[in-house]
């Protein structure tokens, strides 16, 4: 696995679980949903994401999306 899916894997992730929380506990976990896609469109536009600092750190390979 390289850098780019594990940040798209872990923002899929967290979509599904704030959607789920949702559902099942409060409207206000939406607010998590549009945080991620906000994480999402800021880092197509400059390149730079914080998920992948973190996964660079534990040793994941850089893909074509963030380097």
């Amino acid at each position: 696995m390289n850098l780019d899916r594990a940040v798209f894997a872990m923002a899929g992730v967290f979509i599904l679980v704030s959607v789920l929380l949702a559902v099942t506990v409060s409207t206000w976990w939406l607010l998590l949903t549009a945080f991620v896609g906000l994480n999402l469109l800021q880092s197509s536009i400059t390149g730079f994401c914080p998920a992948a600092l973190v996964f660079r750190r534990f040793g994941l390979t850089s893909g074509c999306a963030f380097r």
